[in-house]
This record gives structure tokens, C-alpha cells and sequence, in this order.
């Protein structure tokens, strides 16, 4: 198991991570990790962790977890979106089909307000993209 492990382990946080190397190369044959770095991939900055000098070994391992975890980001933005449309046919299907008048009393005008919100938002939106083409 321990020559499956990855060299570099990265504990994700809101807006990035901290890095650490991992090392089982030692008498001990445990796995030990240390701690080299901080990242920030709002604004692309790597912290080294105290006085560290980070290799570019460490830079490249780094910089490749930032580009993996923005696009996987970036799909599950998408992917809630397209839940939400989902959540939207099956509480159309709700209210048309299972709810009472009291469920429906409970939850109508905060869909409403929401679905106002949404709305308005994607027309301006589409707007302003058929004006700048």
C-alpha cells in the first residue's frame, strides 16, 4: 500500500488547500507528512510554509492540483445547475400532482420571489450577451 501513495497530499479548504509531502521513506515505515505549502486558487497564490524554499518539483505538483481542482470546480457549478432544473421539474410535478394546500400555502411565495429573482436575472443576462454579439 505505501508505494501507492501519491507524493504530495493536498487537504482541501474553502479556496484552496494545504499541502503537505508525504514520506514513507523511513526507518519507521510510517507514513509522515509535512507540511510545505498553503494555496490559494481565487488569486493563484502558493504560501511556502514557514522559511521553505519550494522545489519545482513541489511548484509543478502544486500548480496541477490548482488546474484539476478549478475545472472540477468549475463541473460542479454546472452540475448544480442542472440539478436545480431537476429539483424544479419535480417540484412542478409536487405542487401540480402530492401537495396540499397547506404545503403549497407554506413554500408558494418564497418559490415565487426565487423564481422572480432567477427569471429576472436570466433575461438581463441573455440580454446583455445578444447585445455584445
Amino acid at each position: 500500500m505505501v508505494a501507492d501513495l501519491p507524493n504530495y497530499y493536498f487537504r482541501v479548504r474553502d479556496n484552496g488547500a494545504f499541502v503537505f509531502r508525504v514520506d514513507t521513506e523511513n526507518r519507521q515505515r510510517r507514513i509522515d507528512m509535512d507540511q510545505i505549502a498553503v494555496v490559494n486558487i481565487r488569486n493563484g497564490e502558493i504560501k511556502p510554509q514557514g522559511q521553505r524554499e519550494l522545489s519545482k518539483e513541489d511548484i509543478t505538483a502544486i500548480k496541477t492540483w490548482m488546474a484539476e481542482r478549478i475545472e472540477l470546480l468549475a463541473y460542479r457549478d454546472i452540475d448544480d445547475i442542472h440539478r436545480a432544473v431537476d429539483y424544479l421539474n419535480t417540484t412542478s410535478h409536487w405542487a401540480q400532482s402530492k401537495a396540499t394546500d397547506e404545503q403549497l400555502e407554506a413554500v408558494t411565495d418564497a418559490l415565487l420571489l426565487a423564481m422572480h429573482d432567477l427569471r429576472t436575472t436570466l433575461v438581463r443576462k441573455k440580454a446583455e450577451r445578444l447585445t455584445n454579439d
